[in-house]
């Protein structure tokens, strides 16, 4: 089969064991041995006549990167009532390990971690937003048969890539508080009040997950089903003030996540993140995000598309791509 984001290029993309495509020269496809160094320039090139993939290549070229196709009547069930699916180990180990070395493998990321051997006396965060840098795994994340079956069972056809971001958390970072990534939920411009009931979903990706204690993800699980008032605080919700209101008793459900989850949220939930103890066994947490938004104007962070993304992207991804990106004062306009 051939790869759709190589067709625009004339060429089949194949993916295979470790090694890559990333480019194209003279007709014939070029690979990488490290999908993760893509910046580092390739490492292994093959030539391969243009169109005569090997068949066994071709059953390969578009085989997801998780374990899982599709999302079961459990999984729809819970994303509707408790507002998020927890997907455990369920990219697949050499995704998984491709997506490690990639993040590991971006400069910026590097230069970020020589600096945290130098002991900060106040630890900060890696953090950046949009993650524009991203290897073929991380591309490959945007619409992956799966991501693709979760969104349309979800929220259905028509929907936008919003933006992503990347994360690592070091030994000594604080906790996050329970929080809504619902922008229109925050404002009261005539946009937001009318884009108020769409879907805003975030796709957490942990690549080398995390335990309970130590950064990990909690959980308001029904929140989503409370109306966004001022007075609706995560507070009084764990204080059973709105148990009536959402149909069932709202309570906090950390989570414990092993590498190479997924975690997929209706952005209206309450979630937060506890702090990482000075003495975690883990260095850092990996955290990446990928959010897609039902078709509309843009969000908070609805990001610019680059220009290389959309020239190389395939019909339907193009139609993940061309949508507004958010600019100060669109939403008043």
């Amino acid at each position: 089969m051939v790869d759709p984001h190589a067709r625009a290029a004339g060429c089949r993309l194949i993916y295979f064991a470790r090694v890559c495509v990333v480019g194209r020269a003279d007709g014939f496809l070029l690979l990488a041995s490290k999908p993760a160094r893509l910046a580092s320039r390739l490492r292994v090139a093959i030539l391969w006549a243009r169109g005569k993939a090997d068949d066994t290549l071709k059953g390969i070229a578009m085989n997801s990167l998780f374990r899982r196709q599709a999302p079961s009547a459990a999984d729809l069930d819970s994303f509707h009532q408790d507002g998020y699916i927890f997907y455990p180990d369920v990219l697949k180990d050499e995704a998984r390990r491709s997506l490690t070395n990639e993040i590991l493998g971006l400069d910026p990321v590097r230069y970020y971690l020589d600096a945290l051997d130098e002991k900060s006396a106040a630890p900060q965060s890696y953090f950046v937003r949009p993650w524009n840098d991203r290897g073929p795994c991380g591309d490959r994340l945007i619409d992956d048969p799966f991501v693709i079956a979760l969104l349309q069972a979800t929220i259905g056809p028509n929907y936008h890539f919003c933006h992503s971001a990347l994360n690592l958390a070091p030994r000594g970072i604080g906790p996050i508080p329970f929080h809504q990534d619902h922008h229109h939920w925050k404002h009261e411009n005539p946009v937001n009040l009318a884009e108020r009931d769409k879907y805003y979903v975030q796709i957490l990706y942990y690549p080398n997950g995390f335990t309970l204690g130590d950064r990990n993800l909690k959980v308001i699980p029904g929140s989503h089903l409370v109306a966004p008032t001022a007075e609706a605080t995560p507070e009084r919700m764990l204080a059973g003030a709105y148990d009536a209101e959402a149909g069932r008793e709202l309570k906090e459900v950390r989570l414990a996540v092993p590498p190479g989850s997924m975690v997929y949220i209706n952005a209206r939930i309450f979630h937060a993140v506890e702090a990482k103890p000075a003495d975690s066994p883990q260095p850092y947490r990996i955290f990446n995000i990928d959010i897609f938004k039902e078709a509309g104007p843009p969000h908070r962070y609805t990001q610019e598309i680059p220009p290389e993304w959309i020239a190389r992207a395939n019909p339907q991804r193009k139609k993940l791509f061309l949508r507004e990106p958010y600019t100060e004062g669109c939403w008043a306009a």
